[in-house]
């Protein structure tokens, strides 16, 4: 074939196939076979190394290996240009051709194109001669032989094909392009071809490409090539379909699942419950597959024949979008739909029912997807979704992923419906976890009057959202009109629940909350000290509502001056919290931080520390290193060590968590914020007043804008401690600074247990 005129992001390819045909001096021929999905590009790469080498090789010959008949009729026309006819005495051209490489003294190549597989060309690779042996085939497996794989062209390089391609400069759209694409170089081919045929601009033909993109993947005419992305993999689908109609099934189940890791030992799982609400031809081709672990291997192994799916890691294939998008334009728009019905239940069959725990968040992450391309916003399965990523530390996430449930809610079901409504008040709070209570509080306020004048306003959803609201009053800084609207909610619910209903247990639980909060600890220990044997007689003495009663007991009790009477009831609370939730629920991790944290607040922050260094690996584990959780662990750490007496080590522990806390929570966010105030406090306590003091200087204009001035005072009192330092040497001394400024600097992101 001529030498290909537009051939980008294949030359360290290149260099890896000469390495590898060119190494050492070996009397047998050397192999490599180029594997990947049809359209990769491979037949491109073989004919631009044979070109490239053509001043070395004393022959080069292509083969068309894809049919028997074509493959030895090349033979026979390479014999006759090698003469070997009138050299040999024999009617086999296959081993004329054998004969002459054998002898001749130089290097030379033969290239097998479109090879089905390694039987096909048994009995025609050369055995023996200083020659290059160059295979290409859409089937991976090819034994001991050296197969190397063809990936798709890199965004960037596709992106700079199309612009050079069509002459534009939208780079944006190019890359867009070049994603829709996936970098698959006849699809790129392709798009350019119609483009310039059409005279439509990139940022045109990507409108287009999205809205009929089944009609644009069989229109535009390739120079020097036959097919379309459409007819591409027609011959693998057609050859499946005949051989393994099980392996078409799937391939059709996983084109509706999002591209990439794709988790076939979650989907494929006996799923007896879905018996009767699939399409009986679905059924049929799916159930073999979800019941017989052979018969679904034998299918992934089918598929991988033609590179029509990647190679399983760990139970993880991947399909290209375009392969997914021409595997169900082949079907009538009916069929299609059945498809992604099964796909959808499958997948949601998968999500486990309780998202919540920490157990389940491994599974949530990998379906997680492949959720979002199989369901719409506006499913109730979305919901678990949103509590995985919120409880799992991603409070981004769950809000961005929120937003579009309100959206689809409201736009199916109106303003107005309690389920868009209900999906308003989760929208609200994970603004709130987000890092924003002031959008959280007002998101609530907006909500109260409907929920109010379309519910009522005794019904429960109207109190739970002025519950809420008073929450994020909190939150937002203003902990005494929490506590006010708390203490107006309580005999509401007391009326309406009952002084015994759980919500109204809870009610009194956030109401002694706010009243710590609002700076009266005393009244708030006295309120759970009132709570807790009426949870306790109510609920029972392990329910979790009891044991969260008894922690803020413990808190509050530490809050009000007895640190070690906290800490002692937390050394009893510990146990109870394990034997009823489970040594490494995220609850029992929390009374393990309490515990510590009032070990040291007790006096003796070695323990302290000691104990936050014990739990801070279990933290990572089961929660992820960036969980919020985590990090506030890590501050506690850091905290304690300097409050052991190493300030330089406390120092840098916090110069190492602030970049990661102003990644997951935000630059201004109070937990980053505080770990900045934290660092500075370290700073100076380890011998630079100077550096404490322009990094106060610096935090303070921040915290004055993000919590208000009358929220700065202690950030300003340090700011003037460190700048006093900073001119005049400190005493010598053997522990940290106890000045009340001080103090107030280098508190825990979080208290733990409040």
């Amino acid at each position: 074939m001529p030498r290909p005129v537009f051939l980008v992001g294949r030359e360290e390819l290149l260099a890896d196939l000469d390495a590898r045909l060119s190494a050492g001096d070996r009397a047998d021929p050397r192999v490599v076979a180029l594997c990947g999905l049809g359209g990769a590009g491979k037949t491109s790469v073989a004919v631009e190394y044979a070109h490239r080498h053509l001043a070395r090789l004393g022959i080069v010959w292509q083969f068309p290996a894809e049919e028997p008949t074509a493959l030895a009729a090349g033979f026979g026309d390479l014999a006759a240009q090698l003469g070997a006819r009138d050299l040999l005495d024999t009617s086999d051209p296959v081993a004329q051709v054998h004969a002459v490489l054998a002898a001749r003294p130089g290097d030379w190549l033969l290239v097998f194109d479109n090879a089905p597989g390694l039987a096909a060309l048994q009995g025609v690779l050369p055995p023996a001669g200083h020659g290059q042996v160059l295979i290409t085939s859409q089937n991976p497996h090819w034994g001991g032989r050296q197969a190397v794989d063809v990936p798709m062209l890199d965004t960037d390089i596709a992106a700079a094909f199309l612009l050079t391609r069509t002459g534009s400069a939208d780079q944006g759209a190019a890359r867009q392009l070049a994603d829709e694409l996936g970098g698959l170089p006849v699809a790129l081919e392709q798009a350019c071809a119609y483009m310039q045929a059409a005279g439509r601009s990139v940022v045109r033909y990507l409108d287009i490409f999205r809205q009929r993109r089944a009609d644009l993947l069989a229109a535009g005419e390739i120079a020097g090539y036959d097919k379309q992305v459409t007819t591409t993999w027609a011959l693998a689908f057609d050859q499946l379909q005949h051989v393994s109609p099980q392996a078409i099934g799937l391939l059709r189940l996983l084109a509706c699942c999002a591209p990439e890791a794709i988790p076939l030992h979650l989907l494929l799982q006996p799923r007896p419950e879905l018996a009767e609400s699939l399409d009986p031809q679905v059924a049929s081709l799916i159930h073999p597959l979800l019941e017989d672990p052979v018969a679904a291997d034998g299918a992934v192994a089918a598929l991988r024949r033609y590179s029509l799916i990647s190679r399983p890691v760990d139970d993880l294939v991947s399909v290209h979008r375009l392969v997914q998008a021409v595997a169900l334009a082949q079907l009538p728009a009916d069929q299609a739909g059945n498809w992604r019905q099964a796909a959808r239940s499958l997948v949601n069959a998968a999500l486990p029912a309780d998202t919540a725990h920490p157990k389940t968040w491994p599974i949530c992450a990998a379906l997680l997807p492949h959720m979002q391309a199989t369901h719409q916003a506006d499913n109730a399965a979305m919901a678990r979704v949103v509590r995985f990523l919120g409880d799992s530390g991603s409070y981004s996430a769950a809000r961005v992923l929120q937003q579009q449930i309100v959206d689809a809610r409201q736009r199916v079901l109106g303003v107005e419906h309690p389920v868009t409504l209900t999906a308003r008040a989760s929208l609200a709070h994970w603004t709130g976890e987000a890092g924003d209570p002031a959008a959280a509080r007002d998101q609530y306020a907006a909500l109260l009057p409907v929920r109010e004048r379309v519910s009522g306003v005794e019904h429960p959803d109207t109190l739970t959202a002025r519950a809420s609201l008073a929450h994020w009053t909190g939150r937002a800084g203003d902990p005494a009109a929490a506590r006010d609207q708390y203490a107006a909610l309580l005999p509401v619910r007391e009326r309406v629940s009952g002084v015994e209903h759980p919500d109204t247990l809870i009610a009194r639980g956030h109401l002694a909350r706010w009243t710590a909060r609002a700076r009266d600890p005393a009244a708030a220990r006295d309120q759970y000290a009132a709570l807790l044997p009426l949870v306790e007689h109510v609920l029972g003495d392990d329910h979790p509502e009891t044991l969260t009663a008894r922690a803020n007991l413990a808190y509050l009790t530490g809050e009000t001056g007895d640190p070690v009477t906290a800490r002692d009831q937390y050394a009893a609370l510990l146990p109870v919290r394990e034997r009823v939730s489970g040594v490494e629920h995220p609850v029992t991790l929390t009374a393990r931080a309490s515990l510590a944290h009032w070990t040291g607040r007790a006096g003796d922050p070695a323990a302290a520390r000691d104990q936050y260094a014990a739990l801070l690996p279990v933290r990572e584990r089961v929660s992820g290193v960036e969980h919020p959780d985590t990090l506030t662990a890590r501050a506690s750490l850091a905290h304690w060590t300097g409050r052991a007496g190493d300030p330089a080590a406390a120092r840098d522990q916090y110069a190492a968590l602030l970049p990661v806390r102003e990644r997951v929570s935000g630059v201004e966010h109070p937990d980053t914020l505080t770990a900045r105030a934290s660092l500075a406090h370290w700073t100076g306590e380890a011998g630079d007043p100077a550096a404490a003091r322009d990094q106060y200087a610096a935090l303070l204009p921040v915290r004055e804008r993000v919590l208000g001035v009358e929220h700065t005072l202690t950030t300003r009192a340090s700011l003037a401690h460190w700048a006093g330092r900073a001119i005049r040497p400190r005493p010598a001394t053997n522990t940290p600074s106890s000045s009340n400024a001080a103090k107030g600097a280098t508190q825990c992101s979080r208290s733990p247990g409040a």
